[in-house]
């Protein structure tokens, strides 16, 4: 679909510029993937080609476009951030002079929805977005819904008794739990249930998970801002972890929030009025949600048929072709999640994310979405599409010196080069998020101080390595079970803090560890020097088991937290609203 006009709906932003800024980044990727593509052919086919270099080439090829528009997402960031005078002016132009004290005057229903969560955790949240927006004086423009699909008795059994002294607490305020006897349609069709029997009486809705918390101040902005642009279908914030007793949390989470932001910043420079959409934490606008983006039923069986396990990503695409803008605001704010507390709960989170993400397939031919559009959903398929190209380009050059043509005449040097220039480049959000907060005045002190936070960037760096390196392993073998019909299903997430048995940790990572001995020894059969310039990649697979151990021990968790070590800003100056949701 394409378009006349020569601003976007809102008008705040020219479509011709837009346009512009999207012939540079495809430019400059296409350049960029020919220029590396061609260098690794110059490569493996020195000396002639052979079976195995041709499939190295082609795992090659598999993961390098994620790589190099990450890179390019993460240089364009960084400049916005720090390199033009008008930054937001830049990426998020609809978000300028809107006035802090406008009176609100649409309705939103702020809701969480739930399946085998921890009720406590859930109630409690929401209690605190409720009396922060009564005592900021804006309570009556606000509901609050519980929308389980629980289907442990017990778990329910908590949440209405939970709910039920929530609502004797609070009298006739708008409170509100639903239960859904099944899990029809996953999460978005416990939303649609939502839309479809209230939706008349709101104007927006403030989607929540279980581990979700926002402040006053974010949603009455949000709100604000939705008010004063009609054509804003989606407002995404800007989500970032919040402060964790979990080892592995803190880690990775501190990781995300560097690569997050100047990723975030590159991709809005260019996505513009096709911006991204997570499902959680973003504002939407009820009547076209309802009317536009009601989701298909896929032809076929599961995993890649029946109803959509990732549904974000496709109802910003309806939204968007319904001629409403969707925005994300690329500015940390009081907008927080939990990630995942230990490596097997990860891996758990991600095969849900890539069969949902794979099932895009089915949509790539829907009629009238726009090119930025159906971009982002072959984007995302290729998220998951990738990961086996890392597996199977570790395994092929490990044969790599058996092969016909072995190494003689082989450019070592060359491929060195090749290898250091593409970690780099694997690595350029989190570089560019490092830059940032050294950049920003004041940036290394929210983090403990310029020693602490350039030492956890060090490790977290070698951290995501080992955790790519197990996960990776894990999502091939889930990609090729879903070609033979394997499927996951939406159960609760554990949340908190806790350990995982070496006979666990053994039993589900002992395929990543037996990979990582076979390869590591081939190519140490044939180069000690091989071996060693591959563990960035490859120590992972080794030491999967006491990697899942270690980072999950509450006592490695408590050792970090107490040393200030992979803390978020939030931890050294934390809000109230937070200090309040880690009291419970």
């Amino acid at each position: 679909m394409t378009s006349s006009l020569k601003t976007t709906p809102t008008g705040t932003q020219s479509a011709e510029v837009l346009t512009l800024r999207r012939v540079i980044v495809g430019v400059l990727n296409g350049v960029t993937f020919l220029a590396l593509a061609l260098w690794a052919a110059d490569i493996l086919g020195a000396g002639g080609w052979t079976g195995v270099d041709i499939a190295l080439f082609i795992a090659f090829l598999a993961i390098l476009p994620w790589t190099v528009l990450g890179f390019w997402n993460a240089v364009i960031g960084l400049t916005m951030l720090h390199g033009v005078r008008d930054p937001l002016g830049q990426t998020a132009p609809f978000a300028k002079n809107i006035d802090p004290d406008a009176p609100i005057t649409l309705k939103t229903a702020v809701f969480m929805t739930l399946r085998n969560e921890d009720p406590a955790r859930a109630l409690h949240r929401m209690k605190l977005i409720k009396r922060a927006l009564d005592e900021a004086g804006q309570g009556a423009h606000f509901g609050y819904f519980l929308l389980s699909d629980t289907n442990k008795e017990d778990v329910a059994a908590e949440e209405e008794a939970g709910f039920a002294a929530w609502k004797a607490e609070v009298g006739d305020a708008p409170v509100f739990y639903r239960r859904r006897t099944d899990n029809t349609g996953y999460k978005a069709g416990n939303v649609a249930d939502f839309v479809n029997r209230w939706g008349d009486d709101y104007d927006l809705m403030l989607p929540l998970d279980a581990d979700s918390l926002m402040d006053a101040s974010t949603i009455l902005t949000g709100v604000r801002q939705m008010q004063a642009h009609p054509k804003i279908g989606i407002l995404q914030t800007l989500v970032v972890g919040m402060p964790s007793n979990s080892a592995f949390a803190r880690i990775f989470q501190f990781g995300m929030r560097q690569g997050m932001r100047s990723y975030i910043n590159g991709q809005a420079w260019w996505t513009g009025e096709c911006g991204q959409f997570w499902g959680h934490n973003a504002f939407v606008r009820i009547a076209p949600f309802r009317e536009a983006c009601e989701l298909p039923v896929l032809s076929g069986a599961p995993p890649f048929g029946g109803h959509i396990l990732s549904h974000d990503q496709v109802e910003a695409t309806f939204m968007r072709r319904a001629g409403f803008e969707v925005r994300i605001v690329p500015r940390e704010c009081g907008s927080w999640e939990e990630n995942p507390p230990t490596l097997l709960e990860f891996m758990r989170r991600n095969t849900r994310w890539c069969q949902g993400n794979l099932q895009y397939f089915k949509l790539l031919d829907t009629p009238g979405l726009y090119p930025v559009s159906r971009f982002q959903l072959i984007w995302a398929i290729l998220m998951f599409v990738s990961v086996p190209g890392w597996t199977f380009l570790l395994m092929l050059a490990a044969m790599k010196p058996f092969d016909a043509e072995g190494l003689a005449g082989f450019p070592a040097g060359s491929a060195l080069a090749l290898y250091l220039v593409f970690l780099i480049m694997n690595q350029a959000p989190k570089l560019a998020g490092i830059l940032d907060v050294l950049l920003t005045s004041g940036g290394a002190r929210r983090y403990g101080g310029a020693g602490r936070f350039l030492f956890a960037a060090a490790v977290e760096m070698a951290h995501s390595w080992l955790l790519g390196a197990v996960d990776s392993f894990r999502t091939t073998v889930f990609i090729l079970g879903l070609l033979f019909g394997k499927s996951v299903t939406w159960g609760g997430q554990a949340r908190d803090a806790h350990g995982v048995e070496w006979g666990i940790a053994a039993s589900n990572l002992w395929p990543q560890t037996l990979f990582g001995v076979v390869v590591v020894g081939a190519m140490a059969s044939q180069s000690l020097a091989f071996a060693l310039w591959s563990l960035p990649i490859t120590l992972g697979y080794l030491i999967a088991i006491p990697f899942c151990v270690v980072t999950a021990d509450p006592a490695a968790g408590a050792f970090l937290k107490r040393y200030g070590l992979f803390g978020v800003p939030e931890e050294f100056d934390t809000p109230e609203i937070v200090r309040k949701a880690q009291a419970n």
